[in-house]
């Protein structure tokens, strides 16, 4: 990614900046397109529910992360509902504050509230079930999101999951300079998992977005 963001200092700072200009609404977590937060967190749990459960192999439900949470949507539509315990990380202290309330009585069962960016994020060590990734990998350059997910991969429980689901580009490397970011391509986000040791046990495009928008693909990682 290095024709993309020869200065690191200002990719990251750049979307730092564009994100504490955005509105804590669900609305502003999904760049306007508020309206299709219920298919997302419908096409999600379907996806993460496969994993879940009693036995050899399955993903327990203890404690999940939620990565670039924003507001907590995730938390609160998806994750809450199936964990015990829910962490929250996020760049923008201001999302992180209003998840405190969007959340309502669920807080209670949110364990930490992790002001920080990804690339320089490290979970701790045999905590989570999941660590789920949405629409935040692009904020991160090849080797951060390499090594953010060798970061992740210590922190899983045995049996434990990470998933990722972000935009894909239809080919090659797709910068945005509005919000600091980059959108890849499949094969590309793919090589990078291989990089950071990890394998692609299952994976799905959500279905039912808006044909404007890029491709959604859901991946769950081991």
């Amino acid at each position: 990614m290095g024709d993309v963001s020869e200065d690191k200092s200002s990719f990251y700072s750049n979307a730092e900046d564009y994100w504490k200009d955005v509105p804590p609404t669900v609305d502003g977590m999904l760049g306007g397109y508020g309206s299709i937060s219920s298919i997302d967190i419908s096409g999600s749990r379907a996806f993460l529910r496969k994993f879940l459960g009693d036995g050899e192999g399955k993903t327990g439900t203890g404690r999940a992360l939620d990565c670039g949470a924003g507001i907590g949507r995730i938390s609160k539509r998806l994750l809450l509902p199936l964990f015990r315990t829910v962490d929250l990380v996020d760049v923008t202290q201001d999302f992180l504050d209003k998840a405190r309330t969007f959340l309502g009585g669920d807080a209670e069962r949110v364990g930490n509230y992790y002001c920080c960016g990804l690339q320089e994020f490290v979970p701790e060590p045999d905590r989570y079930d999941v660590i789920w990734i949405q629409w935040v990998i692009g904020h991160l350059t090849d080797d951060h999101l390499v090594a953010f997910l060798r970061r992740c991969q210590k922190g899983l429980r045995p049996a434990g999951l990470i998933v990722i689901k972000d935009n894909v580009s239809y080919e090659g490397v797709v910068p945005d300079d509005v919000d600091s970011s980059v959108c890849r391509d499949l094969d590309i986000v793919r090589r990078l998992v291989g990089r950071a040791g990890l394998r692609v046990v299952h994976e799905e495009q959500q279905l039912n977005f808006p044909k404007e928008i890029y491709q959604v693909h859901t991946l769950a990682l081991r």
